[in-house]
């Protein structure tokens, strides 16, 4: 084996092991970057739910006060064209 040949796997023995440890470090950090958003995106569709929920809820509300109020104007005017002089 040439002089050449051995400085080469040398450095291989050497810088390869250290240039691979980043790498993997790399890797499962994103990894946990990955998981993180994952867990974060859960988080936030359970909310999006959660206040659909809660909008649907308060609409429909709204909307049976408003109907009880149109009733209540309907009887009203109702009442209004019977006896127009009280």
């Amino acid at each position: 084996m040439s002089v050449y040949d051995q400085i080469k796997q040398a450095l291989q023995d050497i810088v390869a092991p250290e240039i691979k440890a980043p790498q993997i470090e790399i890797t499962r950090l994103d990894e946990k970057i990955d998981n993180r958003f994952s867990s974060l995106d859960e988080k936030i569709d359970t909310r999006f739910i959660s206040l659909d929920g809660k909008i649907d809820s308060l609409r429909r509300e709204m909307i049976a006060k408003i109907k009880r109020l149109d009733d209540k104007v309907d009887y009203l005017v109702k009442r209004l064209m019977l006896y127009p002089d009280s």
